[in-house]
């Protein structure tokens, strides 16, 4: 696989053969679970959406489509499924799920469960106003690419942790998101 190419094909024989570091178990009780969806292209995209700036956790950052869990969710997978579906109209029957990332703690005091899929390309993507302000698509090579993310570490309630940075376009990608991409091309061993 060259630095500036990557199939769809390269990147599913990748997540499938490379498990992921296994991590400390999560402080954090409440369960919510993001998808991670991969479009289906020759050169496969990352989909992305920008969070409404009128929401009050989190507004205006870059995301995957995810939330919380309900009581009516079968699973992890299914509660990204129903959310990705509210938020942008993504069909659970045209998810492919292909695998999960480990959890990591939210700042809001969640275990996110990162839910990798692939998407055909021809959906047409619906933002819900009240939630979502822009959806956009990152080439999945450049997304994975090491080299785009940059630390800063910061104290939050007496505990240093380190949040990832970097920009899109015009869209600024941090902190658990960006970490969640990174985790990826950890895992699937794309060069810097």
């Amino acid at each position: 696989m060259s630095g500036s190419t990557l199939t769809l094909s390269d990147f599913l024989s990748r997540f499938q053969m490379l498990q992921p570091a296994t991590r400390d178990p999560s402080g954090n009780k409440r369960q919510a679970a993001v998808l991670v969806p991969i479009v289906r292209r020759p050169q496969p995209g990352l989909l992305l959406t920008q969070r409404s700036p009128l929401l009050r956790k989190h507004p205006g950052q870059v995301a995957f489509p995810g939330g919380a869990v309900d009581s009516t969710d079968a699973s992890l997978i299914a509660a990204a499924l129903r959310e990705a579906q509210e938020e942008v109209a993504i069909p659970p029957e045209s998810v492919e799920i292909i695998g999960t990332l480990p959890p990591v703690d939210s700042v809001t005091g969640f275990q996110v469960t990162p839910v990798v899929g692939v998407i055909p390309p021809d959906l047409p993507y619906r933002a819900c106003e009240a939630e979502v302000a822009a959806v956009f698509e990152m080439p999945l090579v450049e997304a994975l690419r090491l080299g785009r993310y940059h630390p800063l570490d910061i104290h939050r309630r007496g505990n240093a942790h380190r949040v990832w940075l970097s920009w899109y376009q015009h869209y600024f990608v941090w902190g658990m998101t960006a970490g969640i991409i990174r985790e990826l091309a950890l895992q699937i061993g794309v060069e810097a």
